[in-house]
């Protein structure tokens, strides 16, 4: 696949990046976004990488157990593929799964016209960048970042990755890397910033 990722006849299509850490909410934001283009009667078609069976084999779900109907695909490629040609949006869980063709498949239908919203992890355990979803940040016309919240200490959690001294703090916190405290996301409900 052609890797140029520059719109070169943009048909009023675009490309919506939601990311943040686990249990931030970003499949639920999918969701919602998913749903109020299905309300606005705009034909919606839902991809998901095959290797995400954790809740269901053809939904995407959220932790808060919000779900979607999905089509399991192997590729981005695939994906381009499976599009039809009357479909208006197009949704895309856990985008860090798939492979580098993302973003110039994502750039391909939003120059056909399709708005095209993406969910996934930006970076991998370890606080580093999760590819592909860097290169889709790049090019997207907006971007959301949702954060987890901490439940035990009522703010936002940070939870980058990291082996750091695993000192427990006040029973909830543990200090990683640089000695800056993280915090187990428990509970997310909605995206912040939104």
């Amino acid at each position: 696949m052609d890797m140029d990722i520059v719109r070169h006849q943009p048909d009023q299509g675009w490309i919506e990046v939601v990311v943040g850490s686990m249990f931030s909410g970003k499949s639920e934001e999918l969701i919602r976004r998913l749903r109020r283009a299905q309300i606005a009667r705009q034909k919606v078609q839902i991809f998901k990488p095959t290797l995400d069976n954790r809740y269901a084999e053809s939904d995407i779900v959220s932790h808060s157990e919000m779900r979607i109907p999905s089509e399991n695909v192997s590729s981005s490629r695939e994906l381009l593929e499976r599009v039809q040609p009357d479909t208006e949006v197009v949704g895309i869980d856990e985008g860090q799964f798939f492979d580098l063709d993302l973003p110039a498949v994502c750039n391909t239908l939003a120059d056909r016209g399709k708005r095209v919203i993406v969910a996934g992890l930006d970076q991998d355990y370890l606080g580093k960048p999760f590819e592909p979803m860097p290169q889709l940040l790049a090019i997207a016309e907006y971007i959301t970042k949702t954060l987890a919240i901490s439940a035990a200490l009522r703010q936002h959690a940070r939870t980058r990755g990291g082996t750091g001294s695993g000192r427990t703090v006040g029973g909830h916190s543990r200090s990683g890397p640089g000695g800056r405290v993280r915090h187990p996301a428990r509970v997310a409900t909605n995206a912040i910033g939104d």
